[in-house]
């Protein structure tokens, strides 16, 4: 079995998450892993709070707080919200640690080191009002391209040209709506042009293997039509020191937050590694030409992830047209996969913090159940297109999906089989209709199986769904309520009833991993089918004194996939309802909240 590294998106840690955010880079990235850790393979989730660059300055100031009071604020809240929701990470850290910035400062001296990295005076946009320093996504206007008007000043994402913000038609500020004034000033610019064929090469090869989304791999090759070199240093104070003579100190240069944030998946492994007592472990996730990678994001990432990590990655291992020679980290392994999602908005319209368009995630958790939305992504989430949550159709899904569709078959099933035998009763012949609906369940491991493997979630869980409808359908006709003179047929019919929950649980546990454990102990089991995440309290491995949260967890004893045969004789008692029915006036309550 391989290594599996999923790497999952690094929440911005200037607020709480949304359920927007968690939609696209959360769930997905969750199911997919501990499907793979069933599966048999090693996995390795990591990801942490992105907590650098200037949106965190103009938080902190609004909110009369430190940059780091701010990120530790809001690490806190976004940790507990990813726990509440049960992702799965190894190790969920921070962009503010001391290991950290060392991987970033060794990547930097490795790219510079083999000629990747070129000084240039450019044009750096500045608040008028302020003199701090805009980025470049605070900053929009008129594509000079497409003419597309809302352009950021980074990137267009009508025709997903790189774009400078000095470049833009019409440059406004997002912040105050100021027209932003440039200077000239010195920064590192990776360069790009001279990494541009080995990432076509690779995406090439990205694009043979079939594996990607169409629209992911189509706009990562469409990128490359208009690559040039990009800026990876900033006129800010808060961030990460560039590691060189005559930069080094000076208090007003610092290397670009998208520099540093995708290395975090890097020093993030690395972290894991040092605390479990291996500090070279993380090399077999990465070092390895046999390991798989999957980055897991929303879709206005794609860039980042798709070429600027990876041309970093290049640059690093000398692979691009300048040569060069991997350095201490060793040659870094390029992603197998870009799982990027679309979209999600809210009640048709697009989140927004700042309009009160919003549900975030600890309020959602506060009154509903985490697996009720882990399903609502999962079945109807932004995979391959941007779609939208609304709370009447959360509260339909919830109700006929899961309470009347699945909950109903394991409550109907166990509380049967408490009534009439106390325990899972043994079977005697089984009839052509019983084979055929074990026949179903199984086959639907294979299925399911393979679709989540290939981060196909959405098709996965409506076969799984599928499979549930099939024991439903078997349960009707077989009408074992209405069996009351021959035991032995009855008994036969619960058997392959609870042998098929038993099978739909273990389907369905990395979707509803919550449930799951609940319909496990339901069935006579520990209920730790699915290992859940823990918060753990550490201190920073390289800066003295300091604490902070982590996500962690111990996923090694996980259930195999596949079939687990019943236990006769394991006794059943009579189950509460695993899944809470919703009042479908909720809805107007939860609209009145948004003032909709």
């Amino acid at each position: 079995m391989s290594k599996v590294l999923s790497a999952v998106a690094w929440p911005y840690a200037n607020g709480p998450r949304h359920i927007g955010h968690v939609a696209g880079f959360g769930v997905p990235s969750d199911v997919f892993s501990r499907y793979m850790r069933m599966a048999g393979h090693d996995v390795l989730m990591v990801s942490g709070s992105d907590e650098h660059g200037t949106p965190i300055l103009i938080a902190a100031d609004e909110a009369g707080m430190t940059p780091q009071e701010l990120a530790d604020k809001n690490h806190r809240l976004i940790v507990e919200d990813l726990v509440g929701l049960g992702l799965s990470y190894d190790l969920y850290t921070r962009t503010t640690t001391g290991n950290h910035h060392a991987v970033v400062q060794e990547m930097f001296r490795g790219v510079h080191a083999n000629g990747y990295f070129v000084e240039e005076t450019t044009f750096g946009a500045i608040s008028p009002s302020t003199g701090r320093t805009l980025p470049d996504r605070y900053i929009e206007g008129t594509c000079p391209i497409c003419k597309t008007p809302g352009a950021r000043g980074d990137q267009c994402d009508a025709c997903g040209n790189q774009l400078d913000p000095h470049d833009l038609i019409d440059p406004v500020s997002r912040i105050n709506g100021e027209t932003p004034q440039f200077i000239e000033t010195q920064h590192f610019f990776l360069d790009l042009p001279a990494l541009a064929e080995a990432l076509g090469e690779w995406l090439d090869e990205r694009d043979a293997s079939g594996t990607w989304r169409p629209n992911v791999i189509k706009f990562s090759m469409n990128i490359l039509k208009e690559i040039r070199p990009r800026a990876m240093t900033r006129d800010i104070d808060w961030g990460i020191a560039v590691p060189l003579d005559g930069w080094r100190d000076n208090p007003t240069k610092k290397l670009y937050v998208w520099f540093d944030a995708v290395i975090g998946y890097l020093s993030a492994s690395i972290e894991w590694a040092r605390r479990s007592g291996n500090p070279e472990a993380w090399r077999e996730w990465w070092n390895d030409p046999q390991a798989l990678s999957y980055y897991f994001m929303g879709k206005d990432n794609i860039t980042f992830h798709s070429q600027i990590w990876p041309a970093e990655m290049l640059a690093y291992n000398g692979k691009g047209a300048k040569g060069g020679e991997a350095h201490e980290l060793g040659e870094l392994n390029l992603p197998t996969e870009v799982v990027s999602s679309e979209f999600l908005t809210m009640e048709g319209r697009k989140f927004s913090s700042s309009k009160k368009v919003v549900i975030y995630v600890a309020d959602l958790l506060s009154r509903y159940q985490a697996d009720a939305f882990r399903y609502f992504v999962a079945a109807a989430g932004p995979e391959n297109q941007d779609s939208d949550f609304s709370w009447a159709e959360f509260v339909q899904r919830t109700n006929s999906e899961l309470v009347a569709g699945w909950g109903n078959l394991v409550s109907r099933t166990a509380t049967l089989i408490a009534k009439n035998f106390g325990q899972v009763p043994a079977p005697a012949g089984l009839t052509a209709e019983d084979e055929a609906v074990l026949a179903t369940t199984l086959a639907a491991f294979d299925t399911v199986g393979d679709l989540i493997s290939r981060n196909r979630m959405r098709n996965a869980i409506n076969e799984a769904m599928r499979a549930v409808a099939d024991v439903n359908k078997y349960v009707t006709d077989a009408e074992p309520w209405k069996i009351k003179e021959d035991p032995e047929r009855l008994g036969t019919v619960l058997w392959v009833m609870a042998q098929a929950v038993q099978d739909l649980n273990t389907l369905l546990s990395p979707f509803l991993p919550f449930t799951a454990n609940q319909i496990d102990t339901i069935l006579g089991g520990a209920g730790d089918l699915q290992p859940l995440p823990r918060i753990e309290e550490v201190t920073d491995l390289d800066l003295e004194g300091r604490a902070y949260p982590v996500i962690t967890g111990d996923y090694a004893g996980v259930r195999a996939w596949g079939r687990h045969d019943v236990v006769v004789g394991t006794p059943i008692e009579k189950p509460t309802p695993v899944f809470t029915k919703l009042d479908p006036t909720l809805v107007d309550e939860e609209l009145a909240r948004l003032g909709i």
